[in-house]
């Protein structure tokens, strides 16, 4: 049986956290592999901090209706709120004890996208990324169901606007291409037949809850996917079984785990063949991914580029440095392009190669340097740092050897400096 050693243990918990925690790294090193997976995934209580401070949505419909003031007034009034819920998932993010769990629902997020600049309110945004993080390691298909419920994606989907005489394809066109089978597995008439079946569905802005209304569906049979259907649930049924949906969530994995480039057929196969026997279990997709040989590659090693969180948040939970005000934190994953509650569009963001260009690279050196630098709670940091060797540093901090000469000096404050402005660094 094979054990894994510090660097393996260091990969396995780089890509499936949120930074490589020296004690977690050390309490998996020497397991086997699928006894690492199993102790990684875990449950561990996910709590969130308290929710700020929310205005209702009947009050802010009252100040639009004043005046022109009023309508200026309510859009601050929704921007301030929802850079307190940004500051919120943040300091969540710096803080929560279940990493691997929240990092899928980062995944989610992406995944089953929405945004404040559409959705303008703060409160069922909050709802969904609640939705999101109760079911991120959960059943896929319990999750895919909610969300054709969620009022933030009805709203942001324009599902609230699917209405008898008068369908709109939105919903349905992101509901076929991005959450389920992906682009080139389905028709425009199938598209055109699943948003007959969503007509009437609808949300509550007031409540923030989902509503049907009756008068508003078409409530005909349509034919999809070769199927007839009388109805959205049985659109999702027919969806959930076909078996390019378990393989576009297993494709999904495979760039969020293990690599950029295309993958094996027959991995993806593999793997949509388990996700889709154990019913939609997320845990046991990650389970099969996290233990596969493609993911455990020497090739695939050190080849992710890290996302503006993994950057800021991974950084700050690894290595002992004084946290910047969560405020500053929020607005640097902003201008590294990862605006959290507002992903770009209906795709989310890309991730990957597109995570670095000319702009980006000068604010991510920026803050590296920023945390790096010499102050008065230097010498405490070298203190909290792990007791351990330099070889060990630089294997716990950088997924390949480093690609800059390391200070002759002796200091492991000062090594753990020139790891984390290595350009290896911005990779897991």
């Amino acid at each position: 049986m094979q054990r894994l050693d510090f660097s393996d243990a260091r990969h396995l918990v780089a890509r499936s956290s949120l930074g490589q925690e020296w004690d977690t790294v050390n309490a998996l090193k020497g397991r086997s592999r699928e006894d690492a997976v199993s102790i990684l995934l875990r449950s561990v209580p996910n709590k969130t901090p308290p929710l700020p401070p929310m205005t209702p949505w009947n009050n802010i419909m009252r100040m639009t209706n004043h005046s022109s003031k009023g309508k200026r007034d309510a859009r601050m009034q929704m921007g301030r709120e929802s850079v307190r819920l940004k500051q919120w998932w943040m300091s969540h993010l710096l803080t929560t004890k279940a990493p691997v769990h929240e990092h899928m629902t980062l995944f989610w997020h992406n995944h089953f996208t929405s945004s404040f600049e559409k959705v303008q309110q703060p409160k069922i945004m909050y709802l969904q990324n609640q939705l999101l993080r109760d079911n991120a390691t959960g059943n896929f298909a319990v999750m895919l169901r909610k969300i054709a419920r969620d009022p933030a994606m009805l709203i942001y989907l324009d599902g609230s606007l699917n209405k008898k005489g008068k369908p709109n394809e939105n919903f349905a066109r992101e509901l076929l291409e991005l959450f389920t089978l992906g682009r080139g597995h389905y028709s425009e008439e199938d598209i055109k037949a699943a948003a007959i079946a969503f007509t009437g569905w609808g949300a509550d802005r007031e409540k923030g809850i989902f509503i049907y209304n009756a008068k508003e569906s078409e409530g005909k049979r349509v034919r999809f996917m070769n199927q007839w259907v009388a109805n959205g649930d049985q659109v999702l049924d027919v969806l959930l079984k076909n078996r390019r949906t378990a393989e576009h969530i297993a494709e999904k994995f495979w760039r969020e785990f293990v690599s950029y480039h295309a993958p094996p057929a027959g991995v993806i196969r593999k793997w949509g063949n388990t996700f889709r026997d154990s019913n939609y279990q997320i845990s046991t997709l990650l389970k099969e991914v996290l233990n596969s040989d493609e993911f455990w590659s020497k090739q695939h090693r050190g080849s992710l580029i890290k996302s503006p969180i993994d950057l800021v948040v991974g950084t700050l939970r690894s290595i002992p440095y004084g946290r910047p005000d969560v405020n500053e934190l929020v607005r640097t994953s902003q201008l590294l392009g990862q605006d959290l509650f507002d992903p770009p569009n209906v795709k989310g963001w890309p991730g990957g190669k597109n995570w670095i260009d000319t702009q980006t690279l000068l604010v991510r050196t920026s803050l590296l340097n920023r945390f790096t630098r010499t102050t008065k709670t230097s010498a405490s940091t070298e203190q909290r740092l792990p007791k351990t060797d330099g070889k060990t540093v630089v294997e716990w901090l950088l997924p390949r050897e480093p690609a800059l000469a390391l200070p002759t000096v002796p200091g492991k404050l000062r090594l753990v400096k020139a790891l984390v402005v290595d350009p290896a660094f911005q990779l897991k």
